[in-house]
């Protein structure tokens, strides 16, 4: 019988997600006819009892397991041998942090399938992923940040709470002035920040009422690519002249910059695009957004004012726009207030493992288990037998060094 085992998250900072709760396991140990064991763990959000109410066997030594599914990269000294591993290995954009990761993997021989790569054959759409939870939580931060800045209300942090239910209660503790919030994206994570907009009450609005109407009330408006970028010569926007050739556009998002009170980043950038706004505008008396809750957190990216990741304990600095640099977090009127915590979906595990766990069950598990005739795994194979897999042979300069 095949067997399955779900590692312990090592990594630190510790990540208390799983990517099956225990429900889950006996689940996938029923339907599928495969054995499943989870590794034991101080951190993981699921105690011991509840995989065993479920009849799953925790175990110190995961080492029988042929396929090992975790959520972060696995440290190095963990990696086994010879085994299939299933996580986020943060390698495909030539990640140097973690070069001796995929260098160890292929040393080691090992079978590494990345949960980013998992496609739907047909839309070219991940079919498992937490950016749901990480605009919910990314959401909910930058509205705590809010009321930490000026004063206005508390509420507990995401991770304080038991898990999202718990969280929405902190709802009604929130009394926001009539400010403008920006979202920009349209995917996963978009849709869970705007499901704490909705939450709270706060009315969307388009981005033409946004950049021109005054309101008595929050309002927000959610900002998709066309609406914040324009062709350089002058002709419409095409989306997927776009995505092929982001290079034939210019940035326009001052225009919002000038009106929103907070920003909500949450769309993909891809490093051939435009950047969202520059340091020279943030300079700008016309600036106004004082609050930026970066979710997409990519370091000195397309916003200039995220210039190193936050973490839970700590999850908001202040950016000085006039210095470039980074200062005590509310510590200047002028300056912008970053949140840009890297692993917002750690802060309510319990449902983030869920909702991924039911999409590894049924858009993954089918195709591991089955035949793959529409290769879903074989396509987000990085490495097998020692080698790059030729979709990935991308990477082997990565991977010398060079």
């Amino acid at each position: 019988m095949l067997k399955i085992g779900i590692i312990r998250e090592d990594k630190i900072p510790v990540d208390k997600r799983s990517p099956l709760t225990p429900a889950q396991c006996q689940k996938v140990a029923s339907h599928f006819e495969v054995e499943v064991k989870v590794q034991k763990s101080d951190v993981r959000v699921f105690k011991p009892e509840e995989y065993l109410q479920h009849g799953i066997e925790m175990v110190d030594d995961i080492s029988d397991s042929d396929i090992l599914m975790g959520v972060k990269e696995v440290p190095i000294d963990k990696l086994i041998p010879e085994k299939t591993y299933f996580f986020f290995s943060h390698t495909i954009k030539e990640q140097e942090y973690n070069q001796e990761l995929l260098q160890t993997i292929l040393k080691k021989n090992i079978k590494l399938v990345d949960y980013e790569c998992l496609l739907d054959p047909k839309t070219n759409q991940r079919i498992v992923a937490f950016g749901r939870f990480a605009g919910i939580v990314g959401a909910y931060n930058t509205i705590w940040t809010f009321g930490q800045r000026y004063n206005l209300f508390n509420i507990r942090r995401a991770h304080e709470c038991y898990d999202l239910a718990d969280m929405k209660t902190e709802y009604d503790k929130v009394e926001l002035p009539a400010i403008k919030i920006a979202i920009t994206g349209g995917g996963r994570v978009a849709k869970g920040a705007m499901e704490v907009m909705y939450g709270l009450d706060i009315l969307q609005v388009t981005p033409y009422e946004f950049l021109n109407e005054r309101f008595d009330r929050p309002v927000f408006a959610q900002l998709n690519s066309h609406t914040y970028h324009k062709k350089k010569d002058g002709s419409p926007y095409n989306r997927n002249e776009f995505h092929e050739n982001p290079g034939l556009y210019e940035g326009d998002f001052l225009k919002y910059a000038k009106v929103a009170d907070v920003l909500i980043a949450g769309a993909f950038w891809d490093p051939r695009a435009p950047v969202l706004f520059t340091k020279e505008d943030a300079m700008r008396p016309e600036f106004k957004t004082r609050i930026i809750g970066d979710i997409t957190c990519d370091i000195e990216g397309s916003i200039p004012s995220t210039k190193k990741p936050a973490t839970v304990d700590e999850p908001v600095y202040d950016y000085n726009p006039n210095t470039d640099t980074i200062e005590p977090e509310f510590s200047g009127e002028s300056n912008i207030t970053v949140m840009a915590v890297d692993n917002l979906p750690c802060e309510l595990p319990r449902d983030a493992s869920e909702s991924f766990g039911h999409e590894l069950i049924e858009n993954v598990l089918p195709h591991l288990l089955g035949n793959d005739k529409e290769d879903v795994i074989k396509n987000a194979t990085i490495a097998e037998n020692g080698k790059l897999t030729e979709k990935y042979s991308y990477l082997q300069g990565f991977v010398d060094g060079e």
